[in-house]
């Protein structure tokens, strides 16, 4: 039976992979995770392997960059500009973008739209304000809970760290009806380098890494996938249902 877990704190879309992302009130869900998120990247040209993708863990920088919308170009939820750290504002599939991204980087790169998204591992990131107090405490740097680069944030009633690893293999539904969007947790969020890199500044703080890997193994949020398309909305209530492999787990329930 599914049980009320907590609300919706937050939505966070990222139109260009590894870019500065945008806080939302609301957001469609679809099949391929939130529309509009990640369905840009840049692909690095005289990389032939499987992941040719250009992210922060190879150019910090890009997470200085910031996905602008001009309304009177905008189509659907991808952004028209980006705004550069300098805070020029360059056409997204511009070749000066690309120009000027290439030029940080140090080799060509190429902006690309899929139209299914490029995730790392599964379409919906989730963790909650717990987590990102417990991490941010541990590695004496502020609660940012955009280096941790989630799409939803939970504002869990129970208030312990790590929560989220008592998911695995349950679903989230959100929404008090039966047409709200509903993800199944699949894997823990296994995290990296990028999440040592200051949202501002694209400094690196590598005691946050460290503090994830010294007290949760090197786990920070879940990853999930879509099992039913719906409107998510902050505040929303999150119900909890509990699949095989969560029963008798860590939930405390």
């Amino acid at each position: 039976m599914p049980i009320d877990i907590g609300r919706v704190e937050a939505i966070f879309r990222y139109p260009v992979k590894s870019m500065a992302g945008e806080r939302l009130q609301a957001a469609d869900i679809g099949w391929h995770g939130l529309e509009g998120d990640r369905r840009l990247a840049f692909r690095r040209t005289d990389d032939h392997s499987g992941f040719p993708w250009l992210t922060a863990g190879k150019l910090p920088d890009l997470v200085l960059f910031a996905p602008q919308r001009h309304e009177d170009g905008a189509a659907g939820d991808l952004p028209t500009h980006i705004r550069t750290p300098s805070g020029q504002e360059l056409p997204v599939l511009g070749d000066e973008l690309a120009a000027e991204v290439g030029r940080r980087y140090g080799s060509p790169v190429q902006m690309m739209q899929l139209k299914h998204g490029i995730f790392d591992e599964a379409s919906i990131s989730v963790t909650t304000v717990d987590t990102v107090r417990e991490v941010a405490g541990l590695a004496g740097v502020g609660q940012d809970v955009r280096r941790f680069r989630p799409n939803i944030v939970v504002r869990s009633l129970r208030t312990v760290p790590f929560e989220e690893d008592g998911w695995l293999g349950g679903v989230l539904s959100f929404g008090e009806g039966d047409d709200g969007p509903a993800v199944t947790v699949t894997m823990r969020d296994v995290r990296c380098s990028m999440l040592n890199l200051d949202p501002d500044s694209a400094s690196p703080q590598p005691e946050v890494l460290k503090a994830v890997v010294r007290v949760n193994q090197n786990n920070a949020g879940v990853y999930a996938t879509v099992t039913r398309i719906g409107r998510l909305e902050v505040g929303q209530t999150i119900f909890f249902r509990a699949g095989t492999e969560t029963k008798g787990d860590t939930m405390g329930i």
